[in-house]
């Protein structure tokens, strides 16, 4: 038996340029972190004396006998990436509810393939991890994603990361003194806005249009040196990560609208009104969790203003996606 623990993530900065639709033409950069909330997948080998091959528990479950007749698609396509012969079971628990904005998918991709390359003996890299699970989402699966996702769930921490070329990513560690460390993670606030979405059908619309927002995007992607500028300043410099934030979600929510709704910008702008300096949408929009980036002194006051809504608690982490637990 295999378990693997794979983080969400949360975006800041450069959402869109991450698309291989924009990313093989001009290049792509964001600024993104993982968080201690996690997806947890068990997998193990199932014994041949069942009339089924695979049994599969998600938020349903699925006992079949035959792989193309798995609804799961990532289940389905990653047991066909790994051409795995024997019949398999796989369980899935996670922090976090999905269709949030949080990456859930992917993580679910990178720490089912981790469980299924741990079940057949083999190790892999993080970087590995997160070729394969881009290739079989968007390949496999033909999802409408882009990449950020399945490079920060492999490899976890607060990283610029680089997209260029066919399928090229580079991934770089964004390091910070303890001090401003604590002040930023001490600044943000996740809160659920209840609004679930597929992303999929939001990035469809998104992909589409990129060939006439290349500017924008571009912008988009010009920010994240903006940002990583104010995180290499000083102490203070780092409570002005919230206002460009703020630009990043004023220009982004511009490109279509389907990234964002009356309800979301009536809850974004009480919390701008409480003390927020500026915050988005996590993942592609329309719904999911909202991140706010607040003074600590004012985070009281925001909320109070938004008391409707569940705050959650969460920390940066650094681990990535990786086996917790292995028996043969």
């Amino acid at each position: 038996m295999i378990i693997s623990r794979t983080p969400y993530r949360i975006s800041f900065l450069g959402g869109g340029s991450d698309y291989p639709v924009y990313y093989r033409e001009h290049g792509g950069t964001v600024l993104n972190a993982t968080i201690n909330r996690y997806c947890y997948i068990t997998s193990r080998y199932l014994p041949p004396v069942f009339a089924h091959k695979y049994r599969i528990v998600y938020n349903k479950i699925e006992t079949i006998g035959d792989l193309d007749a798995i609804q799961h698609p990532s289940v389905r396509e990653c047991v066909r990436f790994m051409e795995l012969d024997e019949g398999v079971e796989m369980v899935h628990a996670g922090d976090l509810p999905a269709r949030s904005g949080i990456g859930s998918s992917s993580s679910f991709t990178v720490g089912l393939l981790n469980t299924l390359y741990a079940l057949k003996g083999k190790v892999v890299t993080k970087r590995q991890l997160a070729r394969d699970a881009i290739d079989v989402e968007q390949n496999w699966i033909k999802e409408n994603v882009g990449s950020q996702d399945q490079v920060a769930a492999a490899f976890g921490g607060l990283n610029k990361i680089e997209f260029g070329g066919q399928d090229d990513f580079w991934v770089q560690p964004v390091t910070l003194g303890p001090e401003k460390f604590q002040r930023l993670q001490d600044s943000m606030l996740l809160c659920f806005t209840g609004l679930q979405r597929h992303a999929s059908e939001v990035a469809k619309e998104q992909i589409s249009m990129t060939p006439s927002r290349t500017k924008e995007i571009g912008e988009l992607r010009g920010m994240v040196d903006e940002g990583l500028k104010l995180l290499n300043g000083g102490i203070e410099d780092v409570d002005q990560f919230g206002a460009l934030l703020h630009e990043g979600w004023r220009l982004k929510r511009s490109m279509t609208k389907l990234i964002t709704n009356d309800e979301i910008d009536g809850i974004y702008e009480k919390a701008r009104k409480a003390g927020a300096t500026g915050g988005k949408l996590c993942g592609a929009g329309g719904g999911g969790f909202l991140l706010l980036f607040v003074p600590p002194e004012k985070q009281d006051r925001v909320k109070e203003a938004l008391k409707e809504l569940l705050f959650i608690s969460f920390r940066l982490e650094t681990l990535g996606s990786h086996i917790a637990f292995y028996s043969t």
